[in-house]
């Protein structure tokens, strides 16, 4: 049944409202999520989540609609996909600390937020005229299209099936708001009031005592051996890292408590006792294994596509029968704004970063058929491989402008962006099918929502950067940022500026990646993920160690009690992970605005 057969509104003036400020929590959360984690769960269920409390639970509106909460999961995924894209900022921000001056990348906040608005809106463009292909006719399943549409539908039932969730979303939610608070802001708020006289110091020691929440780490004589405190190595009290693990599942947990243990229990003394790292600390120790894990995770991800090459031909064939539905956004506007964005986007790369305009165009071009396979990969694995379309893009561009690490890099990045954009768009249409919504209204959504998501990133990404850090071992360790910055190093400067050791190890890490993925085809469930192996060797040890905590959870919860957990765990995962990320985002604010200590 559609909004119209049922008499129902669907791109209603309350709908709008609820799809901008949901895109807005949305967005401006996200970027601390992927840069601490490396990844974003599944943001259409988040986003539909948090429609449903804002206007159901909240506002009490009994008659919003599935097709009305639907917008709000479209707006909400669209400016989460623009966010992710913060990854290739954090790159630039590594990559500069290696360049001199004259050769950094340094953008200002309206660059960005160009920047980003163009590729975000060209993606859901470019993705419109493949719906009826890979929805229609291939009728691929994308998972996560079909668990926000699952999530809707309970939702709208409304009753006992969706009270739970909701109830587990806002506990969740406040959970994480307060432990975020109580580890981050807290020791902030009393270091201000011991120093503007008040409070007493021994109340501000009290205080301190009795409500920071302790960051545990594995010292003691197990401790120093394997030097837990300078690699940041224990038990860091976040809830966010706890629900990432509930939902990415027990193996893929596994294999990136894999990855941390041989970075960070077996390489640091066979390092130092070896003479490559001066000293045992996660800074110097990351210097050096991030190249194999780089070399784990791409050849993971360039294999998985490889042994798609029938499907991916497949793709390409069948595009010349393919037709845009009367449901769709008229092509006439499709190939217009296109047009529009692609003068737009030569601008804005020449402006910013003195990228040629005939390189923009080549990039724009390559981008097509690199967001055809990652929609085909996505939608029938549910891995969006936005991460290794991007190092492709820079091996491309390694030949096309060798030398230049602007275009390797805004090639990448944009090419990236594109990808997101379409992935987000398309998800959104297979759920929209199967709830029916219009394909044409969802495009309108996703459409305002990327202004939401770049504004968002503008905003919020130099203000986490400035608070947290960026690929530090206290900080946002951003281990995706890490992988895109360090090819990019390999394919502008040569293996030859690399620590030593390292090219031998990407070799061979290079070449596990492939033997990993091709077993996994056979035996997945006791294979270890290439590329959460190699993730976990970039995740400081503090955080892979909660989410393999999260993923245990998540696997007793199912073991014990099957139908609670496939009805609460998402919603409640997904409290953990927006109520960190919101509680993160709003103590940068304060400190900005001295309502909290800075140091």
């Amino acid at each position: 049944m559609t909004a119209r057969e049922a008499g129902r509104g669907e791109f209603t003036p309350r709908a709008i409202a609820a799809a901008a400020i949901v895109a807005a929590i949305i967005g401006a959360s996200y970027p601390y999520i992927v840069l601490k984690l490396g990844f974003g769960p599944n943001i259409s269920v988040v986003a539909a989540f948090f429609g449903y409390l804002l206007m159901v639970v909240v506002l009490r509106m009994k008659t919003f609609s599935r097709w009305e909460n639907n917008i709000v999961q479209a707006a909400g995924t669209s400016a989460g996909q623009t966010a992710f894209m913060c990854i290739v900022l954090a790159a630039f921000d590594l990559l500069n600390r290696n360049l001199t001056p004259d050769k950094q990348i340094l953008l200002e906040r309206w660059q960005i937020f160009a920047w980003l608005l163009v590729a975000g809106l060209m993606g859901v463009l470019m993705a419109v005229p493949m719906r009826h292909h890979f929805i229609e006719e291939a009728k691929l399943p994308y998972p996560d299209g079909i668990a926000a549409a699952e999530t809707i539908l309970v939702l709208d039932a409304g009753g006992a099936n969706a009270r739970g969730p909701a109830r587990a979303l806002s506990w969740g939610t406040l959970a994480a708001l307060v432990t975020t608070w109580f580890r981050d802001g807290h020791p902030r708020l009393v270091k201000l009031l011991d120093a503007k006289g008040t409070i007493s110091k021994a109340l501000a020691e009290k205080l301190d005592w009795l409500l920071t929440i302790p960051e545990a780490s594995f010292f003691g004589s197990l401790g120093a051996r394997f030097h837990a405190a300078p690699l940041n190595f224990g038990l860091s009290w976040s809830l966010l890292s706890i629900g990432s693990g509930m939902l990415v599942g027990l193996r893929v947990n596994l294999s990136i408590a894999l990855g941390m243990v041989v970075s960070w229990l077996v390489f640091p003394s066979l390092l130092f006792d070896a003479g490559v790292i001066k000293t045992i600390t996660y800074k110097e120790t990351l210097r050096w294994v991030m190249w194999p894990a780089v070399g784990m995770m791409v050849s993971g991800g360039l294999t998985a596509l490889a042994l798609k090459w029938r499907m991916l031909v497949r793709t390409f064939k069948s595009l010349s029968g393919s037709r845009v539905g009367g449901d769709d956004l008229p092509m006439r506007w499709v190939g217009g704004g296109l047009a529009v964005l692609t003068v737009a986007l030569v601008l804005v790369q020449k402006v910013s970063m003195g990228i040629p305009a005939w390189q923009t165009l080549i990039a724009i071009l390559l981008s097509i058929p690199l967001m055809l396979v990652s929609l085909r990969v996505l939608g029938e694995t549910n891995w969006g491989p936005i991460s290794t379309m991007g190092n492709m893009m820079q091996a491309i561009f390694a030949l096309l402008a060798p030398g230049s690490m602007a275009a390797n890099m805004t090639a990448s990045g944009m090419t990236g962006s594109i990808a997101a954009g379409s992935e987000g768009i398309i998800q959104n249409y297979k759920t929209g099918k199967l709830i029916g919504s219009s394909n044409k209204l969802l495009t309108y959504a996703q459409l305002l929502a990327i202004p939401v998501g770049a504004a968002a990133v503008t905003i919020i990404y130099p203000i986490l950067a400035a608070r947290y850090g960026v690929g530090g071992d206290h900080g946002l360790s951003a281990p995706t940022a890490v992988k895109w910055a360090g090819f990019a190093e390999i394919l502008s400067k040569g293996w030859s500026a690399l620590p030593r050791g390292c090219f031998t190890a990407f070799l061979i890490t290079f070449a596990l990646g492939i033997v990993l993925t091709l077993l996994e085809q056979r035996w997945k469930k006791i294979t270890p993920s290439p590329s959460a192996v190699g993730l976990g060797m970039l995740l400081p040890g503090a955080a892979t160690l909660m989410m393999t905590v999260g993923g245990i959870i998540e696997w007793a919860w199912r073991k014990r009690s099957p139908k609670s957990a496939e009805a609460l765990i998402a919603p409640l995962s997904s409290g953990f992970i927006a109520g960190e990320a919101i509680c993160a985002v709003i103590i940068p604010v304060l400190i900005t605005l001295g309502l909290l200590a800075a140091e």
